[in-house]
């Protein structure tokens, strides 16, 4: 696992980071829109998973490749939307944090004790989606004009409890899928 991704991008790398940025595409069509402009999605899980499943290094690349393909206009973003304007619109921050959410949600402790494990791994997580949320509700509230306290509070009714629980879940199932994929030799 230490060299799951060289200094080289290689074809491996390259096709997974398209299949799990095509992952993400269609579970970013899961989703409820709501009278805000912000929708209620489960984009949080299919990327804690994306970074759990592939490490940090190609987790990000699979990330970085889905906003991009969504960033020229292929309509990858939530409720088939497309183009900068959405990555500049009041959802985009919490896009924009993804990468930093994957890095967190990737990194693998190494400890002697697989409870630890688990539990950094969690923490961490839980860290990304923080970030996630708080650069999501800071770019919502300073496009809308709005409150960022009141945004902060909705949020924390509205998506952040779905949030937590998505991303334990993520990480839980993330784990296993992992490393069953390594014990085949697939990553």
């Amino acid at each position: 696992m230490e060299n799951e991704f060289s200094n080289r991008i290689s074809v491996k790398n390259i096709v997974l980071a398209g299949m799990f940025a095509a992952f993400l595409a269609v579970m970013s069509q899961v989703s409820l829109p709501m009278p805000t402009g912000v929708p209620i999605t489960v984009q949080v899980f299919a990327v804690a998973l994306v970074g759990v499943i592939l490490g940090w290094k190609r987790g990000v690349l699979a990330v970085l490749v889905y906003i991009l393909i969504g960033a020229v206009g292929v309509p990858v973003f939530a409720n088939f939307k497309g183009g900068l304007s959405v990555l500049t619109g009041l959802t985009g921050g919490y896009i924009i944090a993804w990468p930093v959410m994957t890095i967190l949600c990737g990194i693998q402790p190494k400890t002697q004790n697989a409870k630890l494990n688990m539990t950094v791994n969690i923490i961490l997580s839980l860290v990304g989606l923080a970030v996630c949320e708080g650069v999501g509700a800071l770019q919502w509230a300073l496009l809308s004009g709005n409150d960022l306290r009141g945004i902060i509070i909705y949020s924390l009714t509205a998506f952040v409890p779905k949030d937590i629980v998505l991303t334990v879940l993520a990480v839980i199932i993330g784990r296993q899928v992992r490393k069953r994929a390594a014990k085949a030799g697939e990553l």
